[in-house]
């Protein structure tokens, strides 16, 4: 039995917190949170201890620990718990810095311990379906990606100031669906983006609206559409158009229902955010930890992937920070 310390006890930690206590392998030993109260609420929810993260990381005890604090914390803990011989598990991103990252990975490294990365979408069974068809060979050479990514409402602008940008917080998770789909980092990217969700974010110099441009070595397209609006709910669709077809993912509705009347033919919205649209997904994510803590295997989404991501990020920022000029990703990397 993995015996687990979870380090936040958030919105995201308490889902996180399920997945933890469901798996037949694992089990939520200890909780902590910058508010202690919100530990302990959790801890005795699922029959753990509230702790302080300083003791979970030390009790040598616990195999390994759960990330999900806010980001300006990521790095530090990583290296922390590796250094105390643990197996992580840490949301997305390693931090908003990439020199820091990269530094982080080169501690881990050290410690020879396993470090996985929440890029969570991985694990979604519509996404990995489209992925298998892909790569079996279903509609030939792919040749053209379009992911759509739209959150239902802005976040409080409280959290915009803190996040690194939409590029860093929001279509990190796109870029790194590219780079699962298609297999390989794109050489170029291209951003470009507005505030025309709400003045405040453009005026805490951020977008709220933008499209990028992902360029391949051999010609492959990617385009991701993102907004922090979509008055009708959770937007995310990925469409793979390849020699010989396509393929598509649609979104997941909040039910099947449909209604055809003479007024018309009408269904459900999508699913409100991203806790539900990716709940089965999360869970998912765990167990893929799991399976490899147990098998000493490969993480399936490791610093590597993380940092690939971030540094694709930094790019997009850079990016549209320079009116849309095309960034080369090795620079930057």
């Amino acid at each position: 039995m993995l015996k687990v310390g979870l380090l936040g006890a958030g919105r995201i930690g308490t889902v996180h917190a399920g997945s933890i206590a469901a798996h037949p392998e694992s089990a939520l030993v200890a909780v902590s949170d910058a508010l202690p109260r919100n530990a302990e609420k959790l801890a005795a929810e699922y029959g753990a201890q509230a702790r302080t993260t300083e003791a979970i990381i030390a009790d040598p005890e616990i195999d390994a620990v759960l990330i999900a604090t806010s980001t300006d914390t990521h790095a530090d803990l990583i290296e922390a718990a590796t250094a105390a011989g643990k197996a992580v598990l840490c949301e997305k991103p390693v931090d908003l810095n990439l020199q820091r990252a990269r530094a982080c990975r080169a501690a881990v490294v050290k410690t020879g311990k396993p470090v996985m990365i929440g890029l969570n979408r991985r694990f979604d069974r519509h996404f990995q379906a489209l992925k298998a068809a892909a790569d079996a060979g279903e509609i030939g050479k792919p040749e053209l990606l379009s992911i759509t990514s739209f959150d239902p409402a802005p976040p409080p602008i409280g959290y915009v100031t803190v996040s690194g940008g939409l590029f860093r917080d929001m279509t990190i998770h796109d870029f790194d669906m590219a780079n699962f789909i298609m297999g390989d980092l794109p050489e170029t990217i291209i951003a470009t983006g507005s505030a025309l969700v709400d003045a405040e974010i453009g005026a805490a110099g951020d977008v709220d609206t933008a499209v990028v441009t992902l360029r391949y070595g051999d010609g492959r397209l990617a385009v991701i559409r993102n907004s922090r609006r979509a008055a009708y709910g959770y937007d995310q669709r990925v469409e793979l158009l390849g020699s010989e077809g396509m393929l598509q993912v649609g979104n997941v509705l909040e039910n099947t229902l449909v209604r055809a009347t003479a007024a018309g033919v009408t269904g459900a919205k999508p699913t409100h955010f991203f806790l539900e649209r990716y709940r089965e997904a999360y869970a998912a994510e765990w167990a893929a930890f799991v399976e490899a803590v147990r098998s000493e295997g490969p993480m399936p989404v490791g610093l590597d992937e993380g940092i690939a991501a971030l540094a694709m990020a930094e790019a997009a920022t850079r990016s549209a920070e320079a009116g849309g000029r095309a960034q080369n990703l090795a620079e930057v990397m």
